[in-house]
């Protein structure tokens, strides 16, 4: 006797018991070989017929239920040339609905013959819903009646697009991989963002009935049958009407400031990691990747063809130097070494000759910030002060600043659930394994403020800031709240998470809260100027990271509030709530450029009317 088992993506184990027939011939024992040895059901010629029962797509949504990706029907236009009877009634009625002058819709059926059917484009059922009376009369005219067919929508001109991702058919490369997993191989499937990292949900479970058909096609019998499994809804951590508030600000600063082409702006809940709003410039609508559209190829293609980079989510896939937002991790690593404490002095003249005469480096002030301390030099970005820790620090041990910054969460992903990059941390070893030349001095000097090899993502300065904002906590960094209940689970919170603490002492984590305070609102602050008159206090840094040879990135990281803050409906906030990073690729100064941004950020989070114009929109 023989057992067979048959592992199926789709129905589970398959097994059949059964006698195998061996015939003994030519000094040697033979199967008799017959189909219904794979399955006995398959004997005489017999074969398997899979009819696949595919659950609906679940939906993607934020915080509060606003749909931002979902199934939805759509209408496909088209006209038979020959039985149009009223060509300009026709192409004036469509216009509007199509978003096309006439010209440009006679020109797309130019080419067909009278009897052809010719497809337009697709509209959504509520946009033919409010044109029906219009097109009506055309109907059968030469406008074919509309075809309905289900598919993948998007929150109007994309919300989130680098959080919802897209879909698309199934990458050749991996087609097998999905087919062992119950797909049929010809499906649409995440490729990106949540649509990819929630593929498990958002898909459900296939199910189906395999039968056995004869040799003619007749009906034999049912070998397995199994219901499909619900699909479940991913709620996101991000609020609809902030996160599109976000975008256009984000937008609107990048089109209007002379030196801008990118950029992008992150929110972080300081308390649990939660993401409240994640915009990249320039961006994208995810709907030109719906392959049963042909009319958006041309957009498809000019997304794919931008030299601006649409798709790359910047906030968690842009790596970049990190320029002065450095200085918190380096002065961490000088209070935690025990060479400084907050009150150690350094006298600023301008310049500085820690390597020698052959390697000065110069402040960003003329004349340099005479004596502070080593908090003060955080507050006015004191680049002497840092070459000078940094080389200090490298003396002291080479690994030293290095291993704090990675302390700090940077040269490593953070977890989130959509694609990022890692950054880079150089170190000794790193430096010869990678670029095959010993650490020198001047490598820690450079990275003591953020420049060298150092790279990192606004996705891991938000969690910087927010770490130092919450008292030392690094939260992992989520855009899912919530997985939605189905296939008979219940709806599933998704768990804030830490991913470590500050490698500093709670004295130190309030020195850097004071230093950053001070840098909003000090009158020698860096950013002081930006700040006059908000209501809500905040603390922040400025960063300019040069990135030879353009010109150099803006950052500015914070959060807020930063003191107590009462809101405009008498809510008393005592502690930080969100932080922000803004980046602006080679735009010049973070103070200039980036802070206006943060700025216009917490006054829409906050509410506060009437928001101050971007400086150079005046």
């Amino acid at each position: 006797g023989v057992r067979v088992t048959w592992d199926t993506a789709v129905f589970g184990p398959i097994v059949r018991d059964f006698t195998l027939p061996l015939v003994y011939a030519e000094e040697r024992w033979g199967v008799v070989w017959d189909e219904g040895l794979i399955l006995p059901e398959l004997a005489g010629g017999n074969r398997l017929l899979m009819d696949y029962r595919v659950p609906a797509r679940a939906n993607i949504y934020d915080f509060a239920g606003k749909a931002l990706a979902y199934q939805g029907t759509m209408l496909s236009l088209g006209v038979v040339p020959g039985q149009i009877a009223d060509e300009a009634g026709l192409l004036n009625a469509l216009s509007p609905v199509l978003g096309k002058t006439p010209a440009e819709i006679k020109e797309i059926y130019a080419q067909a013959l009278p009897d052809w059917y010719w497809p337009l484009g697709d509209i959504p059922e509520s946009v033919m819903q409010e044109y029906a009376a219009t097109l009506q009369p055309y109907i059968g005219k030469g406008l074919a009646p509309p075809e309905q067919r289900l598919t993948r929508l998007y929150a109007a001109d994309g919300v989130a697009p680098h959080v919802v991702g897209y879909i698309g058919p199934i990458p050749a490369e991996t087609v097998d991989s999905y087919i062992a997993e119950g797909y049929s191989g010809d499906e649409q499937v995440g490729l990106a963002g949540l649509e990819a990292w929630g593929e498990e949900y958002l898909n459900g479970e296939r199910g189906g009935t395999l039968t056995v058909v004869g040799p003619s096609g007749e009906y034999v019998t049912t070998i397995a049958e199994r219901a499909p499994q619900q699909a479940r809804s991913i709620f996101t951590t991000i609020d609809n009407d902030f996160q599109t508030a976000v975008q256009q600000a984000l937008a609107e600063a990048i089109q209007t400031y002379p030196a801008a082409s990118a950029g992008s702006v992150v929110v972080m809940d300081v308390n649990t990691g939660a993401i409240r709003a994640m915009a990249s410039y320039p961006t994208y609508n995810p709907a030109v990747f719906d392959a049963d559209r042909p009319e958006l190829d041309e957009e498809l293609n000019a997304v794919l063809n931008d030299p601006g980079r649409p798709l790359l989510n910047r906030v968690a896939q842009g790596a970049y130097p990190s320029g002065s937002l450095f200085k918190i991790i380096t002065l961490s690593a000088a209070l935690k070494s025990g060479l400084y404490t907050a009150d150690s002095r350094y006298t600023s003249v301008g310049s500085w000759r820690g390597l020698g005469d052959n390697f000065v480096k110069y402040d960003w002030l003329e004349g340099g910030h005479g004596t502070i301390s080593m908090r003060q030099a955080l507050v006015v970005s004191c680049n002497s002060c840092f070459y000078d820790a940094g080389l200090n620090l490298d003396q002291f041990d080479s690994n030293f600043l290095p291993d704090v910054a990675k302390g700090f969460g940077l040269g490593q992903e953070t977890g989130i659930q959509i694609s990022e990059s890692a950054g880079l941390i150089p170190s000794p070893e790193w430096k010869i394994n990678n670029v095959g030349e010993g650490w020198v001095p001047g490598d820690a000097v450079n990275m003591a403020i953020g420049q060298g090899y150092v790279q990192v993502t606004p996705l891991q300065m938000v969690d910087v800031v927010a770490a130092v904002a919450n008292g030392g906590t690094l939260y992992r960094p989520t855009v899912v709240d919530r997985i939605g209940a189905g296939g008979g689970a219940p709806e599933e919170p998704w768990p804030a998470q830490a991913r470590g603490e500050l490698p500093i002492t709670p004295d130190q984590i309030a020195t850097l809260q004071g230093a950053m305070y001070d840098v909003t609102n000090s009158p020698s602050g860096t950013a002081t100027f930006q700040f006059v008159d908000l209501p809500v206090p905040v603390a922040g840094k400025t960063g300019t990271a040069e990135d030879p040879p353009r010109t150099s990135h803006a950052w500015f990281a914070g959060y807020a509030p930063s003191a107590p803050y009462t809101r405009a409906d008498g809510t008393l906030i005592e502690q930080p709530e969100i932080a922000i990073v803004v980046m602006v690729e080679n735009a010049g100064e973070g103070s200039a450029v980036a802070a206006p941004i943060f700025r216009r950020i917490v006054e829409l989070y906050y509410g506060v009317e009437p928001q101050r114009p971007y400086p150079w929109a005046n």
